[in-house]
């Protein structure tokens, strides 16, 4: 069990962003987006390893629902209907921490392959 874990767990008003406090008093605000595509779901990160999907296409998204899975984690709708991702407090931090740099290697990989952050994936 972690260490540190939310004391607060509040979506902007907006809906693009959710803010999160944690008991050691840091506080951060994830842009949905970055959360929409770094979503720890099998349907973003794959079954197994080298089966990431790069997901584009998501910059306006919002999130429509947060759902408590046991005392370790939260379940993050998005209005895309996508909603499988369990977002353990441990990841939360993380993204907090390291989000923007993991926010810039998902955009270097969507220059990489052709998308955009505006558009989904064009079809073959």
């Amino acid at each position: 069990m972690s260490d540190v874990w939310p004391t607060e767990l509040r979506v902007t008003k907006d809906r693009h962003h959710l803010v999160v406090s944690f008991n050691d008093g840091r506080s951060f605000d994830l842009p949905a987006e970055m959360l929409r595509v770094l979503s720890p779901s099998a349907e973003v990160q794959g079954h197994g390893p080298g089966q990431k999907i790069t997901v584009p296409g998501k910059r306006n998204v919002g999130i429509m629902s947060m759902t408590p899975t046991g005392n370790y984690a939260v379940r993050i709708g998005f209005d895309d209907m996508h909603d499988t991702g369990i977002f353990t407090w441990p990841y939360l931090r993380e993204l907090g921490e390291k989000g923007a740099e993991l926010f810039a290697a998902y955009e270097a990989e969507l220059k990489e392959k052709g998308l955009s952050r505006d558009t989904a994936a064009r079809p073959h």
